[in-house]
C-alpha cells in the first residue's frame, strides 16, 4: 500500500519516517518530496508498505500523531491525477504576431 504522509516537519528525515512506520510492519520505501530547485522538503512524503493490514494499522495509529510540533496527516495515497501540462517554454501564437508586438514594416 502506498501511504501519503502530510504535514511532515521540514526537518524530518526519511530514516525517521521509516523507523516510525516500521513499528507497524515492513517498510519498502520512504520518499520525502522536495523542491527541485532548493532541495527543501515540501512537507509531505510517501511511504510504501507491502502488507495492507500492517499499512492500515500504521495509518490508523499515526494519523494525527504530533511529531516535531506538527500533527501528521496520514491517508492512503491516491493515484496522481492527469492534469493538463502548462508549457511555459515558448512557442505558439501569443496574439501579437510572435515578436512581442513590435511590428516594423
Amino acid at each position: 500500500m502506498n501511504i501519503y504522509v502530510g504535514n511532515v516537519a521540514f526537518t524530518a528525515t526519511e530514516n525517521q519516517l521509516s523507523d516510525l512506520f516500521a513499528e507497524y510492519g515492513e517498510v519498502n520505501s520512504v520518499k520525502i518530496i522536495t523542491d527541485k530547485f532548493t532541495g527543501r522538503s515540501k512537507g509531505f512524503a510517501f511511504v510504501e508498505m507491502p502488507n495492507d493490514s500492517e499499512a492500515n494499522e500504521a495509518l490508523n495509529a499515526l494519523n494525527g500523531l504530533e511529531i516535531n510540533g506538527r500533527n501528521l496527516n496520514v491517508t492512503e495515497a491516491r493515484p496522481k491525477e492527469d492534469r493538463p501540462r502548462n508549457d511555459y517554454r515558448g512557442g505558439g501564437d501569443r496574439g501579437n504576431g510572435g515578436n512581442g508586438g513590435n511590428r516594423r514594416y
